[in-house]
């Protein structure tokens, strides 16, 4: 992808995250609450380098008491900025509707993505193009519920 496809991704994606907040936080979840038959959070992180919150929507499947989240990033060949600042700070915040839980953050493990990644492209099929159109893994994120 060219320099200047690439900030016009990154500057649409998040355009379209802001407005997704916005209505979601709005309505309580009504409005911007399911995509591709997924439920939405929206998944608050530490910023890796400016230290300020950062407020994400995504997808998610619940597996017990933890939450599943997928860092497809549109099968993007890079990682969301969301599982870089996941990655640096583990600690989170995590909005269900008007609910609110405090997460902490941890890559899949092999089984356990293989297990969640089935699971997962049954409900939403649309994933596994990202997975097509990229050379990476897409990692999946559990947020287990923090201590």
């Amino acid at each position: 992808m060219t320099g200047l496809r690439k900030r016009l991704f990154r500057t649409g994606l998040k355009l379209a995250s802001s407005v997704h907040r916005s209505l979601y936080r709005v309505s309580g979840g009504r409005v911007g609450g399911k995509v591709w038959h997924l439920p939405i959070l929206l998944l608050t992180t530490t910023g890796r380098k400016s230290g300020s919150p950062r407020t994400t929507p995504l997808c998610y499947l619940t597996d017990g008491e933890n939450l599943v989240v997928v860092a497809s990033n549109g099968g993007m060949d890079w990682f969301p900025d969301w599982w870089l600042n996941l990655e640096k700070h583990p600690r989170a915040t995590v909005d269900i509707g008007r609910s609110r839980r405090s997460v902490v953050s941890r890559p899949a493990d092999p089984e356990e993505r293989e297990r969640l990644w089935a699971t997962l492209t049954a409900i939403a099929p649309g994933y596994l193009g990202y997975e097509r159109r990229t050379e990476r893994q897409i990692p999946l994120g559990i947020l287990e519920p923090a201590p």
